[in-house]
Formats: C-alpha cells, sequence, structure tokens
C-alpha cells in the first residue's frame, strides 16, 4: 500500500511540473493573452506589464512554480488570472456538471456490456455472439465525436424526441450519456467475451466437473473471477479515458463543465484555472489506479503478494 501511495505522490507532483512547465513555454506571451481575456480589446504595453508583474511571470520559471505551488499544498487553489475570482469554486461548479455525466456514461456502459456478453458466451460462434462481437468492433471503430451528431441528428433534428444542446434538465443528459456509454459498452463487452471464453478453457475446470460441483458454482466460483481480472483493468482505463471522451462530448452539445472550464482557462493562459482542472483531473487518474490495484488484490491475493 505504502508503494502505491509513493507512486501517486510522484505521479501528480509531475503533472503539476509538467503542466506548469507546458503553459510557461508556450508560444506567445500569457501576460498578453491575459490582458486581453481581462479588458476583451487590444491593450498596452504598460497594461501588459503590470499583467506580468500581478502574475509573477516576471519571477521566473521556478520562483513562479513555488509561488503556485506552495499554496496548493494546503489546500488553496488561488485565484484566477483573469476574473480574481478563487478558482475552487468555479471548479465545483464545473465538476458539478462533469460528474452525473460521467456516472451516467458509466452505468450505460456496464448496463450494456454485462448482459450482452453473457448472452454471446452462451453459445460462442453462435449468430448471437457473432452479431455481439459485429456491434462491439463497430462500437469501438465509430468515434464519439462522430456518435454524438448521429444521435443528435437522429434524436434531436429528425424525430425531436431529445434536446441536443444545453444542460437545464436531466434529459439533456441523455444524449451525451448515450454518445460516451456505448463507446465504454464496446470495448467492455469484447474484453468480458473473450475474459469468459479464457476461462472456461482453464484446464483444471474438467477436474472439477468430474467431482460433481454444477454448472452454476463453476461459473460463479472459478470462471467470473477469472474472467473480472482483464474485465477490471479494461474498466479502469475506460473510466480515465472517459475523462478524455467528456472534453469532446461537452464541446459538442455544448455542456457546462470540466471542458468549457478548461478550454477557457486555456485560451486566456489562466495559470491558476488550468492547473486545478489538470490537478484534479490527475487525481482520479491516480485514484482509479489505486482502486483498481487494491481491486485486483481482492480478486487474486497472489497479486498482494509480490509487492511483500
Amino acid at each position: 500500500m505504502a508503494s502505491l501511495l509513493l507512486r501517486a505522490v510522484v505521479v501528480l507532483t509531475g503533472t503539476a511540473l509538467a503542466t506548469f512547465a507546458l503553459l510557461w513555454h508556450a508560444p506567445g506571451d500569457p501576460a498578453l493573452a491575459i490582458a486581453m481575456a481581462r479588458h476583451n480589446a487590444i491593450v498596452s504595453t504598460e497594461v501588459i506589464d503590470l499583467v506580468r508583474a500581478e502574475t509573477g511571470l516576471d519571477a521566473g520559471f521556478l520562483p513562479a512554480f513555488k509561488a503556485w505551488i506552495m499554496p496548493l499544498l494546503v489546500g488553496d487553489f488561488g485565484q484566477s488570472s483573469v476574473t480574481g475570482r478563487d478558482v475552487w469554486p468555479e471548479l465545483v461548479t464545473a465538476i458539478s456538471y462533469t460528474v452525473p455525466l460521467a456516472l451516467a456514461a458509466l452505468f450505460i456502459g456496464l448496463a450494456v456490456s454485462v448482459p450482452l456478453a453473457l448472452i454471446a458466451t452462451r453459445n460462442p460462434g453462435g449468430w448471437l455472439d457473432r452479431g455481439a462481437v459485429a456491434v462491439a468492433s463497430i462500437g469501438v471503430a465509430i468515434p464519439a465525436f462522430w456518435l454524438g451528431l448521429l444521435l443528435i441528428l437522429l434524436f434531436a433534428v429528425q424525430l425531436g424526441w431529445l434536446p441536443a444542446m444545453g444542460a437545464r434538465t436531466s434529459a439533456h443528459m441523455i444524449l451525451p450519456a448515450l454518445t460516451l456509454g456505448l463507446g465504454v459498452a464496446a470495448s467492455l463487452t469484447r474484453i468480458l467475451r473473450s475474459g469468459i471464453l479464457e476461462a472456461r478453457d482453464q484446464p483444471f475446470l474438467p477436474a472439477i466437473r468430474r467431482r460433481g460441483v454444477i454448472h452454476r458454482d463453476i461459473e460463479r466460483d472459478h470462471v467470473a473471477p477469472h474472467a473480472a481480472i482483464p474485465f477490471v483493468t479494461v474498466l479502469g482505463l475506460e473510466l480515465a479515458f472517459l475523462l478524455e471522451g467528456l472534453v469532446v462530448v461537452e464541446v459538442i452539445f455544448a455542456r457546462p463543465g470540466l471542458a468549457s472550464f478548461l478550454v477557457s482557462a486555456i485560451e486566456a493562459r489562466d495559470f491558476p484555472k488550468v492547473q486545478a482542472a489538470v490537478l484534479v483531473t490527475a487525481v482520479v487518474f491516480v485514484v482509479v489506479n489505486l482502486l483498481i490495484d487494491l481491486l485486483y488484490r481482492a480478486l487474486d491475493p497472489r497479486i498482494g503478494e509480490h509487492d511483500a
């Protein structure tokens, strides 16, 4: 457990430093970008110099990074370089739109993938199996932005059943959640199907059957745990990359959330807001990986023995 926490600290520290370095060395003058975002107009050299001094951009890379990272260690995300408002309340508001969408997409992915994989593996090679593989393959191949546009065209434009843009009601979440969830379901269906079929081919299962163990108990006690390990691996990856898909989907469906928060901050070179969004995302990645590692140990205690 200590090694997992140490890796988490290293990842978060490296993410903070790399993000700050990329913003610092990005083309263009960050002071000019901040000044123009503040005043929404062409600004004079004097104003740009004032912004550079106020934001610490004239202090050099390491002093500026230290000035930002030290308050963060005590939970202070600072103030926006553009608006002067605290970053944390704005970030929480953005997350309040993004997290429900991510959870809805994950629920759709699991609700579709698990039954579909179980149906497909009842008769391997049959028409249900081939159909499930075909649907999953198509789902993996379709990019999220294209699927989102197809869903908008069908359900919002042609049928008029669902709203296409915004986040005013729960109905506005259906199409974005479907766009993300169907992509997740496609990947999970393929890996769960393969895991179940591989588990059923394990050489020790015939001996268990000869001892009179019923099929249901074999599936529950031996096949399911074996198939769960690769499934959990891909599920962890899908949870991580779900954040990447959320950025695209929130832009397509014009939803407020972490995507609009991050894009506007990058355009304005608003260092505190960009860093806050990136670090929160990195924390999610780290927490997901920690949970996956712990779940591995629950599914197969031998995994933990290697770290002892």
